[in-house]
């Protein structure tokens, strides 16, 4: 499978995290690939004729929109299959999907459920595209379009950007005395802008963030990793691991078909 990463135009910076191409050769399907939640929705923009993917068994045909938020899902490429990929950071994705989050949380839809039309227009007129750069130039285009329908909610930026700077180790309580809100004011808000309670986004981002040492700091012991993420004792550490990726923490880092 051939991935090809572009630039994201300043405007929608703040709220897309990734763009992306990905094409599948015409002469197999790829191999399961087990994508790890990260609590981001992601929008795959079919712009062939070939079934996208299989994802948790089930086919997908035309263009999706995946709620990854606390469970894995097993992808595989349909051969011939090529797409454009939109990852929007976490609590970003309302800005362009007017349905609360949590509604669609670890599920995988067709995009047609939640842009109507628009998602069959889009893809009429990326099939007519000669190249990829086209493509990807027309999806922000109809992003930007989008943009805008609701208001940046500043209480919910807060939380979020709490969450990544302490590594998902701030405490809810600080979170709620912080924002002025009742604990089941800022849940609620939560799982309509997230499609996870705080206390289950922060779980995550911990999570995430062990991941992201899995990965930079390789001769670290398990252990090290553990410590260095903000987990108190092997427990609670191998049964984040084995809840979000099936494996326990030793498989993760041997696994070759996990995409972390």
């Amino acid at each position: 499978m051939r991935i090809q990463s572009y630039d994201i135009i300043p405007v929608l910076q703040p709220y897309v995290k990734l763009i992306c191409t990905m094409e599948c050769d015409d002469g197999a399907d790829t191999s399961y690939i087990r994508v790890l939640p990260d609590a981001c929705v992601e929008l795959f923009f079919n712009y062939t004729s070939t079934p996208l993917a299989i994802i948790s068994d089930e086919l997908h045909k035309r263009s999706i929109a995946t709620f990854r938020m606390s469970r894995p899902m097993d992808v595989q490429m349909r051969k011939g299959a090529g797409v454009v990929a939109i990852c929007f950071h976490p609590g970003m994705a309302h800005k362009f999907i007017q349905v609360p989050m949590h509604a669609l949380s670890d599920r995988s839809i067709a995009l047609t459920d939640v842009w109507g039309c628009t998602a069959t227009e889009i893809e009429d007129e990326m099939a007519g595209c000669s190249n990829n750069e086209d493509r990807v130039r027309l999806v922000q285009k109809y992003l930007l379009k989008e943009l805008g329908h609701s208001k940046d909610d500043l209480q919910i930026a807060y939380c979020l950007k709490q969450a990544q700077l302490s590594g998902g180790l701030i405490p809810v309580g600080r979170l709620v005395s912080n924002t002025g809100l009742s604990q089941r004011h800022l849940s609620r808000k939560f799982q309509d802008y997230v499609g996870l309670s705080p206390k289950e986004y922060l779980r995550v981002s911990r999570f995430i963030f062990s991941l992201d040492h899995l990965k930079r700091y390789p001769v670290f012991s398990l252990t090290e990793v553990a410590y260095k993420s903000g987990y108190y004792d092997q427990a609670h550490f191998i049964r984040d691991y084995k809840d979000y990726t099936g494996c326990t923490p030793r498989e993760v880092v041997r696994a070759r078909h996990i995409l972390y």
